[in-house]
């Protein structure tokens, strides 16, 4: 089980976390750099997957990683949908992959020496999956429902990406509340957003935004939970 993990985590990492804009554009690119791109990003995939997985002489299990990113976001970008069945569909893709390795990985030695005790617990691991899903992740979940409705032009008053930290830190807030047992932190949370995002909507008397806006936040809250609550789940295995 601590191998699966480890997959999962390294992942979401590189997936989501250290896969910049300019990355994800260039593998939908039209011209040759598509490919670069492309070979950038599996490779990107293998060293994080070296190295949570952390078994040193074991570089079959990298190779695996890179092929089938490769295959599998070459399909994708030739397909050029952004709906939320595609990325569903890709993610299921990579994950079906990462099962079967883990499946098959018997082999290979944790080198103590460079990954501390402390991450070999698989509660740790756990953890931190819990909280990189609530960032990112969660935001292209939340743009591939909300993007049926085009309300850019209403929602550009505000700070610039000051949406998107909001909803980072209200999710890491809500994971924290579930976590430690606090679950009335939740409530006030909302009760707070309420008060601020909702009373100024109702101010304007835009309908459209408070609805756009209540729908964005209960998705936030609802994703957030649920982790939160399949954390504690495996955490306690």
């Amino acid at each position: 089980m601590n191998i699966l993990f480890r997959l999962l985590l390294a992942h979401i990492v590189a997936d989501f976390f250290l896969q910049t804009d300019k990355m994800n554009s260039g593998k939908n690119a039209a011209d040759g750099r598509k490919w670069l791109f492309l070979l950038l990003h599996s490779f990107t995939h293998a060293v994080a997957t070296y190295i949570f997985v952390a078994q040193w002489t074991n570089f079959s299990v990298p190779a695996i990683i890179f092929l089938s990113h490769f295959i599998i976001d070459t399909i994708k970008t030739s397909i050029r949908s952004k709906s939320v069945a595609a990325f569903v569909m890709d993610q299921i893709a990579h994950i079906s992959v990462i099962l079967f390795v883990a499946f098959q990985l018997t082999g290979g030695t944790i080198c103590e020496a460079v990954m501390p005790d402390l991450f070999n617990s698989n509660k740790l691991i756990i953890y931190a999956i819990g909280y990189a899903l609530v960032l990112k992740p969660t935001s292209i979940v939340m743009n591939l429902l909300l993007n049926r409705w085009d309300l850019t032009a209403l929602t550009s008053l505000g700070l610039p990406h000051a949406g998107k930290w909001i909803g980072y830190l209200e999710r890491i807030l809500i994971l924290t509340f579930i976590l430690t047992g606090n679950l009335e932190g939740v409530g006030f949370l909302l009760a707070a957003k309420s008060v601020f995002r909702f009373g100024d909507l109702n101010k304007a008397k835009d309908i459209k935004i408070t609805e756009y806006v209540m729908i964005g936040t209960l998705i936030s809250f609802t994703i957030a939970i649920l982790v939160g609550y399949a954390v504690m789940h495996f955490a306690a295995i």
